[in-house]
């Protein structure tokens, strides 16, 4: 069987049944992977087996989000290289685990989880359309829109039930004082955790796991997920965040995206670049607490839009900087 193992993942010629199926698997873990902008399925395996690791539910939820995303895909004629490159599966594993994540794991809410997946492709495939005219990336900006109209929605739905992680509706009160002592405890789990946490998890194994993912695709990456997490740790940290948000990670996940995507895949790494790249990852801490403080009187979690905000402002800005270099140009 014409099988071959390439540095991304698997490369099949044929397109015999049993290929057809490897072929797509490739495609669900690419789709994975691409969670953190790698096109590369034994990232995504990694991804997938460290989500495993922390629970089974979310697992089986990120599996599904995937596969029915990209069969949408497939089903709707999208442009098969953008299929099997993965770019219709990751809103559609992000939104799962984030609906199973806020409700309650019953029958009703996995044929929510199926409808919201499918959703993401067809939005998805709006956004790379539209944000095509101005070369800008659509990101899990699907993912975002899709999960919080499904949120919102459930307050209309009484059979939708939360599983009381949601943010308590109410008007942001600031912290009277600085809750906790940082410790290097909290620095060394809050860097791991900042990496997790893209996935909604909470686990410095599945931190590592992740990292280690990003380590087969690209030695770059990896440290730039490392320090983007490490900067908004740091950030909140001398803001005076809450030490259980910072040892969380809630704080690096949002800085760890936009780390990869800036300094690791839209721009080539120079010192501009790099500069720039820190710039956007600590406003991305910023940004993270203001959306967080925005969406809390309707009772909705940030999500990855303080990624996604910061990225684009970015992107839009960098060709008006003859010092950076888009990696497309180069």
């Amino acid at each position: 069987m014409p099988v071959r193992l390439s540095s991304t993942g698997l490369v099949l010629d044929g397109q015999q049944p049993v290929q057809n199926l490897l072929r797509f698997l490739d495609t669900v873990m690419r789709g994975i992977g691409q969670v953190m902008l790698q096109n590369n399925s034994y990232t995504g395996l990694l991804f997938l087996l460290g989500i495993f690791y922390t629970s089974l539910l979310f697992g089986c939820a990120v599996l599904v989000g995937t596969v029915v995303s990209t069969l949408t895909a497939i089903l709707l004629g999208a442009k098969p290289t953008l299929v099997r490159d993965g770019m219709f599966g990751f809103n559609g594993a992000l939104v799962a685990i984030a609906v199973i994540y806020f409700l309650q794991p019953d029958a009703l809410t996995w044929a929510y989880v199926i409808l919201a997946a499918a959703c993401t492709t067809v939005l998805m495939a709006a956004m790379l359309r539209l944000f095509d005219v101005w070369k800008m990336p659509v990101l899990t900006a699907p993912f975002v829109f899709t999960a919080l109209c499904f949120l919102l929605a459930c307050a209309r739905f009484g059979r939708l039930q939360s599983t009381h992680v949601l943010p308590t509706a109410g008007l942001p009160r600031a912290a009277a004082i600085v809750e906790g002592i940082v410790t290097t405890s909290t620095v060394l789990e809050g860097l791991f955790n900042g990496i997790a946490q893209v996935f909604f998890q909470g686990s410095v194994i599945t931190g590592v796991l992740f990292a280690i993912g990003l380590l087969i695709s690209s030695r770059r990456v990896f440290i730039i997920a490392l320090l983007g997490s490490l900067t908004g740790l740091l950030v909140a940290w001398g803001m005076g965040a809450a030490e259980p948000a910072i040892r969380s990670g809630a704080f690096g996940f949002n800085s760890v995206l936009t780390a990869i995507a800036l300094g690791g895949v839209f721009f080539v790494l120079d010192k501009a670049s790099a500069a720039y790249t820190l710039l956007a990852t600590v406003a991305t801490a910023i940004v993270f607490a203001a959306v967080s403080a925005a969406l809390e009187p309707l009772g909705m979690p940030a999500l990855t839009l303080p990624f996604v905000l910061v990225v684009w402002l970015f992107v839009l800005a960098g060709p008006m900087f003859p010092g950076l270099r888009l990696a497309d140009d180069a």
